[in-house]
């Protein structure tokens, strides 16, 4: 999973979120170190705090999904970029990556996540600290 933030103290958010992870999710069993990035794919002035974590976890790829939006919501992000057609500024961000190996798709999913995988630089860099 990649988790990021670029508003709202956004160290705190994502070690919020690595909490809440824990208590609904599964157990973490691999942290990337944290990094700042700038933004990808739009303007703003907010850098993010991004980390790559590896959980193990009992619940399917769409229950998962369901899981992290709820997490997400409980933190204050109320529209996610597929709802808005955009990115923008965000109170924290939790994309699945990869769940095991295996390739899920669907409307609302798509494993793996592609754009993190293989173009966005800072997410191969912190995603590989934890495969």
């Amino acid at each position: 999973m990649l988790l990021g933030s670029n508003i709202k103290n956004p160290e705190d958010n994502v070690n919020k979120a690595l909490s809440e992870l824990e208590k609904k999710i599964g157990a973490i069993i691999a942290k990337s170190k944290l990094i700042s990035t700038k933004p990808v794919e739009f303007d703003s002035f907010n850098f993010f705090c991004n980390i790559a974590v590896r959980i193990k976890t009992q619940l399917s790829p769409f229950k998962l999904l369901t899981e992290l939006k709820n997490i997400e919501r409980s933190m204050g992000r109320i529209k996610d970029s597929a709802d808005l057609g955009a990115y923008q500024d965000r109170i924290i961000d939790i994309d699945i990556i990869l769940y095991n190996n295996i390739k899920f798709i669907s409307e609302k999913l798509i494993i793996p996540h592609f754009k993190n995988l293989y173009e966005r630089d800072f997410a191969k860099e912190i995603i590989k600290q934890v495969q």
